[in-house]
């Protein structure tokens, strides 16, 4: 079993920064994808930013130049810098793992974190 945490979503005016955080309590495989996704109001869910352990990244073009998806393998980490938001950025973020077990992906969701951008 592998459970998500989500943290470090909240309030922020346009043009201001959040750095969100999800860490993982089990164990990650030697294979996996792990970044974000998030939930617009009235939306459908999407793609924020991955990054996988062959090294590669995957953004969003409308977070692409703002948005900085890093790992903290000590901490079984992935983390999320988020820069000049805008009100458009309003969401409920979701950390996402998909973990390849031969011969299939599983996927793990984070239970979602409130992201608000003011006006």
């Amino acid at each position: 079993q592998v459970h998500l945490e989500e943290s470090g979503g909240g309030l922020v005016q346009a043009g201001g920064s959040l750095r969100l955080s999800c860490a993982a309590s089990g164990s990650t495989s030697s294979i996996n994808v792990f970044g974000w996704y998030r939930q617009p109001p009235g939306k459908q869910r999407e793609l924020v930013a991955t990054s996988d352990t062959g090294g590669n990244t995957n953004y969003a073009d409308s977070v692409k130049g703002r948005f900085t998806v890093s790992r903290d393998n000590a901490a079984n980490a992935v983390n999320l810098q988020m820069n000049s938001l805008r009100p458009e950025d309003t969401a409920v973020y979701y950390c996402h793992l998909n973990n390849w077990i031969p011969f299939e992906w599983r996927t793990y969701w984070g239970q979602g974190t409130q992201v608000t951008v003011s006006s």
